[in-house]
């Protein structure tokens, strides 16, 4: 197999690319909407998996829980990988390996052998999201073209996300819980066939030998520390959790130091001292922690308050990810005249605007909710494009992947702290507030001080009238949590957005950050 190589050349003055690369991009959002697709389409499975395999709580949990983990772990080293080997090669092999896994998962026997499957798929979905985003890199040369391809690639994450909930209701009205699995397969095979097509072959010219020892400390610094993190929102502060996430924090800083003494480093962590590359990460970081924070406690407001069904809530935040497709995609054409500082700090002020209409509609309406996410979504849809374009832009063409990783790294870890910390933080305020009768037996006062999805289930058991008062109590607490968790999160945003005006302001107009 030829390998067209990387080329310096990029920026306003660099070739336009044609129809083919055009025609490439779509091929390449397959991958990309099947990830985000997976990424939420699974939790309506989760009742169904239930009856089907009678999974104990903690394997409830790693069945949810084992495919983001491996994928975050895994992406700096498939990243890495993908320069070396090429990243058409490791797109094609992580297709492959998906599919095959994803059929393997639709029929699993037993708990533990799905757990398996999924953490499978996260080796392989590692494979293919680095690869989508360095090939757009490299077949759009032209800056204003890999702007938009980058923004067309985003805007597929987030209809992604939207099309998982919906897609995942309708097909489990009509089919068995497997079949949420069997999505990829109609995916995924245009795709090797389509991509030796289009998809030019591409890699680092000059790659570095396979280090073996920083590929484990990448993976030993993720894992104990999304995990400790996860477990510290589900079950509050503990010295198990903070023990794990201290030694991932340790195995960090010695994969930083290992880096810095390799001539040629699996991951070139001097890229974090150019403050664009940094602040891009940043922004990508923290755009993507409002929007799944958002979503933790607005998609239980309106299942467990409001009380829609899970897929008419679907329905409710669907406007607001079309915002976020919109403005994304608007994000590529208005970054020819405004400094990328700027729109970055606008679409974080957005998300802050965003959690404000949640606090100034403590009643929480469907009608403000949807304003609410709209607004969000915009925020999101401005500051995921041009954060991406940056980090992308601020890196050697030959580092695509690398860089890319780092990126969706960032998206991972977004994910993980956004439900993580917002959640601990409506989970504290919750068992706060909440007055549970002293009447109850010890376990379900444990059950309904928890959790206001416990707290329904114990009022379920109730008579009328002090069932009624438990709810009411309950979520009077949630929206009230809900409300200290919009203030955090108008805060960070607009900290963010300040920082940001500093970090990305050498970044210039038009043609990306300076230097490129």
């Amino acid at each position: 197999m030829a390998f067209i190589l990387d080329t310096p050349k990029t920026g306003a003055t660099a070739p336009r690319a044609g129809t083919r690369a055009w025609i490439a991009l779509a091929v390449l959002m397959l991958p990309v909407l099947l990830i985000s697709v997976d990424n939420t389409v699974l939790s309506f499975a989760v009742p169904s998996i239930s009856l089907a395999l009678v999974p104990s709580a903690t394997e409830l949990l790693w069945i949810i829980d084992v495919y983001p983990l491996v994928l975050a772990a895994l992406l700096v080293p498939m990243g890495s990988l993908a320069d070396r080997f090429g990243r058409r090669r490791l797109l094609l092999l992580g297709s492959i390996g998906f599919a095959a896994v994803s059929v393997l998962a639709a029929f699993a026997p037993s708990a533990p052998a799905l757990i398996g499957y999924r953490a499978l798929l996260g080796v392989f979905g590692a494979m293919l999201m680095p690869s989508t985003l360095s090939l757009i890199r490299n077949l759009f040369v032209h800056h204003d073209q890999r702007r938009t391809a980058i923004a067309v690639w985003a805007a597929c994450f987030s209809g992604g996300a939207a099309l998982g909930p919906i897609v995942g209701g309708l097909l489990l009205e009509h089919f068995w819980w497997g079949a949420v699995f069997l999505l990829s397969v109609p995916v995924l095979v245009p795709l090797l066939v389509l991509a030796p097509i289009f998809v030019p072959a591409s890699r680092d010219p000059s790659p570095g030998q396979i280090d073996p020892v920083s590929i484990l400390l990448s993976f030993g610094a993720m894992v104990p520390t999304i995990l400790g993190i996860k477990e510290m929102a589900q079950g509050g502060p503990g010295l198990a959790n903070g023990a794990l996430i201290v030694a991932g924090v340790v195995l960090g800083v010695v994969f930083v130091r290992r880096q810095l003494g390799r001539a040629e480093p699996m991951l070139d962590v001097r890229l974090f001292r150019n403050p664009v590359f940094s602040g891009g990460v940043l922004a990508n970081l923290l755009s993507i922690f409002s929007l799944v924070g958002f979503l933790y406690f607005v998609t239980q407001h309106l299942q467990l308050v409001v009380g829609l069904s899970p897929t008419a809530a679907a329905f409710v935040l669907v406007p607001g990810l079309v915002v976020s497709i919109v403005t994304g995609l608007l994000a590529a054409s208005v970054a020819k005249f405004f400094r990328p500082s700027r729109l970055v700090s606008f679409g974080l002020l957005l998300n802050a605007v965003g959690f404000g209409l949640v606090w100034l509609n403590p009643g929480g309406s469907v009608a403000g909710t949807v304003a609410a996410f709209a607004v969000l979504g915009a925020g999101v849809g401005i500051a995921e494009t041009i954060s991406n374009d940056l980090i992308l832009s601020a890196a050697p063409p030959a580092k695509a992947g690398a860089a890319s990783a780092i990126s969706e790294t960032a998206y991972e870890v977004g994910s993980v702290l956004g439900t993580a910390v917002l959640g601990s933080i409506l989970a504290a305020a919750y068992r706060i507030n909440v007055v549970v009768p002293e009447s109850l037996p010890a376990a379900d006062r444990h059950t309904a001080a928890q959790t206001l999805g416990g707290a329904i289930d114990v009022a379920g058991t109730l008579p009328a009238a002090q069932g009624s008062a438990l709810l009411a109590s309950a979520r009077h607490a949630f929206d009230s949590g809900s409300g200290l968790v919009a203030l955090v999160g108008v805060a960070l945003m607009a900290g963010t957005a300040a920082m940001c005006l500093r970090t990305l302001r050498s970044a210039g107009s038009g043609s990306g950050p300076a230097g490129h």
